[in-house]
Order: C-alpha cells, then structure tokens, then sequence
C-alpha cells in the first residue's frame, strides 16, 4: 500500500515537473498583447472591415447621381435588297443585290439636372450607410473586444484554480505522510491510512481534470486570437484577477445613452427612414434632364443620285418631364415610409429601454459581487488560520482525519468562492464598458 501511494506520488509530481517546465517555455502575454493579436488576425475583424471597405467605396458623388454620364458608341449596319419598282409610264426598273451601308461614331452626354431632391437623399443616404458600416465594424470590435478579455481573465481564473487544487494536493500528501508514520509506530489504525490515501487520490483527480479545463479555456483564447498553433502553449502575465472597484453608476449611463454602439445604429436606422421618405417626396416635382452629344454618321447607297453622305456635329437638348398620375402609388409609399420612420423611433426607444434595465441589471451584480470579494478575503483568511489550528491538532493526535478534511475543504472552497467572486465582478465590468461604449480602454 505505501509502495502504491508513494508511486501515485512520484507520477503525480512528475506531471509537475513537465507541466512547469512547457509553461516556463512560452512567451508571457498580458492582455493587451493578447487583443493586439486578435485585432489583427481574427477572422470576423478582417470580414467586417472588408464590409466597411464596400460602404466607403461606394459613398460618391456618381453614385448618388450628381455627375453627368458620357457614353462612346460606335456601329455598322447594312442592307441587301433587290428592288422592283413600277413608273407611272408603265415602264419597269429592277434593281438586283443594292447594298447601302451605314456608319456612325458619337460621343453622347446625359445629366440630370433636377429630380425633386432625389439625388441629395440617396447622397444622404450613402453617407448614413457608410457611417453605419462605421459603427457595424465598431460593434464587431467591441464585441471580440469583450469576448476575448472574459476568456482572457478565464485563463487566469483556470490557472487559479489549478494552483489552488495543486496545493490542496500538497496538503493531502502532507496528512498521507504523517498517517503514515503514525501507522508505522501503531497510533493510527489502517482505516486512518486508507482514508488518508482515498483523500489524495481524490484531489489528484481534481487535479487532473483541471489541467484538462485549462487546455480547453487555452484552445479558445488562441482560436480567438486566430493563431495558426490552435493548441500552441500559453502563459498570461497577469496571476490574479483584480476588478476596477472605481466605476461611477452616472457616468457609466451618461457614456451609454452618447457611445453606445447599437443605439447610434439604431438612430442611424431612423435617419436612413427619413431620408427614405425625403426620397419618395421628391417624386412630387418635376424632372429636369440635359443631353447632348457629338457624332458622325457616313452613308454609302448604290442607287439614287449619290452615293454617300457624311454629317458631323452635335446634338443637345433638354427633357423637363412631371408625372401627373401614377395609380396613387406614391402616396402609398410616402404613407408607408412615414410608418417606417415611426417603427424605427419606437424600435430606438426600446432600445433605449433595454439598455437601462440591462445596466441597472449589471450594476446590482457589480456592486454584489464586490461586497462579496470582500467578504470571501475575510472568509479565506479565517480558514487559513483554522487550517493550520487544525493541522497541528491532528500532529499531536488531538484531531480526527474527517476533522481536518472539513477544514481543508473548507479552505479550498473558500478561495474557490473568492476566485469566483473575483471573476463575476470582472465579467460584470467588462459588460459595463462594453454597454457603456468603452470597452476599447481594455486596449490602452
């Protein structure tokens, strides 16, 4: 039996030995670090950018309509006929395969010139949507922003809480050892030993089963990050989770209702039904159109009396047009964009609505989790000292291994508490730099 625990031992701390040696391998990043990485790899990053590209491009002048087209034309055509034609005298001429040709080559020139304001809401509107393209790449940003630094500080957390069940494991083989001596001289009974040995063999379990969560936490900060070494191996600067205890609720909300992405997106929504709307409208006044051009056109006959004909010069002109009647259709579309602009301003306002039940939310939790960190730094110490109280107790065989057991477990459970904690206030303040629109500090 003490063959077995001491080979259990030495496998265990073998593990160690080569878990510590690949972590002292690796290049350390801190958080910072970490989200400059993903900014430039990460695969949704470099996908909304390139949809932002495609919002920017097309914000022009052209196409909103406000310059002139000019097109080149060239053509060729030709006939073959055979003609029979009867005169008034009775005489009969036939004109057998008679090919005429025709040529031309022109510049033409097309301009409108006024269309109800129409040109001006659609430049509007490409310009909307160009900032929205703006705002959508921002959200995807803040978005992985958040989502990186939760599993960023989930790393931590895992490498916590392996160190924690690390020592617990410490503390096991510890009692081991000294039940075992006890046993050796006959004050401790073979129960004692067994119970001793069914203990470590537990918290080495747990061991066991954390570095295999840690792994998991560790694929996903790298496949965040987009690294080509998905499984590649990880060290974190940071060794301890500590929230910022300074956030101020006013100024989180006054940052919210004036940052937040996805309320500036949905005001930008509303303005694009307007511009809509200003669009239709226009479709109440005249139209006015320039055209013009500048052409050549060469004639070749085989019958008449000539044979070809040559023109040059330009054409120009100006169409002025107004739709007296279009079957009540555009006063069915400008009622229809009024109600767009309707449901876009009650969808800001609830929103908006959400927004503040979520902070509020958020908040509360924050504030808690807090209190409660403070608290569990309190309980951590007391169980501490009623650790060491306990251990030597057991040494002098003034206390039962169950006795200590429970206060070992309750020292582990005690800064599992403080560990969660620690994260919860965390997670609550990255979602309220997050709604609050400064979750981009992170990368300061």
């Amino acid at each position: 039996m003490i063959y077995s625990c001491i080979k259990t031992s030495a496998l265990y701390f073998a593990a160690l030995f080569c878990f510590g040696f690949s972590l002292s391998a690796q290049k350390i990043l801190d958080l910072k670090k970490c989200l400059e990485i993903g900014m430039e790899q990460n695969y949704d990053i470099r996908l909304i950018r390139i949809e932002q590209q495609l919002s920017d491009n097309n914000f022009t002048a052209g196409n909103a309509g406000y310059l002139p087209t000019a097109d080149l034309n060239a053509g060729y055509s030709g006939t073959s006929n055979s003609i029979e034609q009867n005169l008034i005298s009775g005489e009969t001429v036939k004109y057998n395969n008679i090919n005429n040709q025709t040529l031309n080559a022109g510049i033409n020139l097309g301009w409108t010139l006024f269309d109800g304001f129409q040109i001006q809401a659609k430049y509007d509107k490409l310009k909307e949507l160009k900032q929205m393209g703006e705002l959508q790449t921002r959200l995807t940003i803040e978005d992985f922003i958040a989502t990186l630094t939760a599993e960023y500080y989930n790393y931590v957390r895992q490498n916590i809480r392996l160190s924690n069940l690390k020592y617990a494991v410490s503390l096991s083989k510890e009692r081991l050892r000294i039940v075992e001596v006890h046993y050796n001289i006959g004050s401790m009974s073979r129960f004692d030993l067994q119970q001793a040995r069914v203990d470590f063999n537990a918290d080495s379990s747990n061991f066991i089963k954390q570095q295999e969560t840690l792994y998991t936490s560790r694929i996903s900060l790298n496949q965040l990050m987009a690294l080509d070494d998905v499984a590649g191996a990880l060290t974190v600067a940071d060794s301890i989770i500590e929230p910022n205890s300074l956030l101020q609720e006013t100024e989180l909300y006054t940052k919210m209702m004036a940052y937040n992405a996805d309320l500036l997106l949905s005001q930008k929504n509303k303005t694009l039904s307007e511009l809509d709307y200003k669009a239709v409208k226009g479709r109440n006044y005249p139209y006015l159109k320039l055209n013009g051009g500048y052409g050549y056109t060469q004639n070749r006959y085989e019958t008449g009396s000539y044979d070809k004909q040559q023109t040059l010069g330009f054409n120009y002109g100006l169409s002025l047009g107004f739709t007296l009647f279009d079957g009540f259709n555009r006063k069915r579309e400008q009622k229809n964009a009024k109600l767009q602009i309707q449901s876009r301003q009650l969808e800001y306002e609830q929103l908006e609505l959400s927004l503040k039940a979520n902070m509020l939310n958020i908040w509360m939790a924050y504030q808690n989790n807090l209190e409660l960190t403070s608290l569990e730094i309190e309980n951590l110490q007391t169980a501490r000292d009623n650790y060491e109280i306990a251990i030597e107790r057991y040494k002098l065989g003034e206390l039962a291994g169950i006795e200590l057991r429970e206060a070992q477990n309750s020292l582990l459970e005690a800064e599992e508490r403080l560990l969660q904690a620690r994260y919860n206030t965390k997670l609550c303040e990255i979602s309220l730099m997050q709604i609050s629109g400064q979750i981009m500090n992170y990368l300061e």
